[in-house]
């Protein structure tokens, strides 16, 4: 699975250029590989991520702003979603990774998968 990082090179605007070096560089904290996409400078890169996110995240523009993040083809979200990711903890899940072992994210994964089965057998139990 390979991350699509959407960004502008020549950005004139300093809050993009904040937003696209905070997820560049908490990707490669994480070391998390990812293809860095200009879209200043490449058309095709451009068009791709303009018609790939969906209708309902675009602005009111129309026009989505870098970064813009994708696993493969999936979209996974712009700056917003990936700064919520990042404040709970849910990185991985949210570029649709799995966590790395011993993470803080794989131990809450697994607190909630013990969960999830106990509500089972309670529920099986009721059942019998």
């Amino acid at each position: 699975m390979v991350i699509k990082v959407f960004l502008a090179s020549s950005s004139g605007s300093t809050a993009i250029k904040k937003k696209q070096q905070d997820v560049v560089g908490f990707l490669e904290a994480l070391k998390v590989e990812y293809d860095p996409l200009d879209i200043a400078c490449n058309e095709e890169n451009r068009m791709w991520m303009r018609q790939n996110v969906p209708e309902e995240k675009k602005p009111a523009n129309g026009i989505p702003l870098p970064p813009q993040i994708f696993n493969e083809e999936s979209y996974c979200g712009d700056y917003d979603t990936f700064f919520d990711a990042k404040e709970d903890n849910s990185v991985y899940a949210f570029l649709g990774l799995p966590p790395p072992p011993g993470s803080k994210e794989e131990e809450e994964a697994e607190v909630q998968e013990e969960e999830e089965g106990d509500v089972e057998e309670t529920q099986e139990e009721e059942v019998e």
